[in-house]
């Protein structure tokens, strides 16, 4: 049974299909599929965060975060968001199991940046708790949130959470997004089939990837250098996308470090 994980963020989350839900419990219970399901919140942290009356501030498009906005993040992540995630794996008879990188110590974090606050990065991953419940049948839902040795939690990016959880389990990293993967330009004239590292590094350099495909790509190229066999960026509106990609289906963008030949560009 292979591991695979699926991120998407929380801009995407409602709008994700039936399908995809009933794809991830159906080829778990195939025993296809381990999955583990990375899910963000970034909408609905700032919407409950105006409601409350606190400022939501950006450095380099990482969410500032307080004491008091820690609160926030953490009841919409592990609350709201994470729950709903829940439900609707049930609804197609999978045993989702809501947790955050705080559980268990499952996702080890040190502060990344002073004027960021308590944003995070990941130091390690703790696989325990994510094997027993894969060993029990339950599909883990985790939501991005880590803590260190003292106790202090932290707020950490959804895509480098992936991309570390990947990493460890070297395990298959699907992208979940609302465009079907990488374009070649910025008028997104034309979706590329695969990419290189190299080739990531030049658009971003180039402003064609941008803003929050940046630290998707990044993620995507950690997972890689540490061991993730695959790395996909899909569109995850696209109604059984899931289980073309167990098909063997060629479907979004690839990323990979490196190629003899020169990526092939979808008209």
């Amino acid at each position: 049974m292979e591991h695979v994980v699926l991120k998407f963020g929380g801009s995407i989350c409602g709008q994700l299909p039936d399908s995809f839900f009933a794809d991830v419990v159906h080829l778990q219970q195939q025993e296809k599929w381990r999955p583990l399901i990375v899910h963000g919140g970034g909408p609905m942290i700032s919407s409950l965060s105006d409601k409350l009356g606190l400022e939501t501030q950006f450095v380099n498009g990482l969410r500032v975060t307080t004491d008091d906005m820690l609160d926030v993040v953490e009841m919409v992540l592990s609350g709201l968001v994470n729950k709903q995630v829940v439900r609707r794996l049930l609804k197609f008879g999978g045993l989702g199991w809501g947790l955050s990188g705080i559980d268990g110590a499952s996702i080890i974090a040190k502060i990344k940046d002073e004027q960021l606050g308590f944003v995070g990065e990941v130091v390690d991953v703790n696989p325990a708790t994510f094997q027993l419940l894969h060993e029990q049948g339950y599909i883990p839902v985790l939501s991005p949130l880590g803590v260190d040795a003292q106790g202090q939690r932290y707020n950490i990016n959804g895509d480098t959470v992936a991309g570390a959880v990947a990493s460890k389990f070297q395990a298959r990293l699907i992208m979940i997004s609302d465009i079907p993967g990488i374009y070649a330009d910025a008028d997104r004239q034309q979706l590329l089939d695969k990419v290189t590292r190299q080739d990531v590094l030049e658009m971003i350099d180039q402003g064609i990837i941008s803003g929050g495909m940046i630290p998707k790509v990044q993620a995507a190229l950690y997972a890689l250098e540490h061991g993730a066999p695959e790395v996909t960026i899909v569109n995850g509106l696209h109604e059984h996308i899931l289980q073309e990609i167990s098909e063997g289906h060629a479907v979004g963008t690839k990323i990979v470090l490196e190629e003899e030949y020169s990526h092939v560009v979808q008209s």
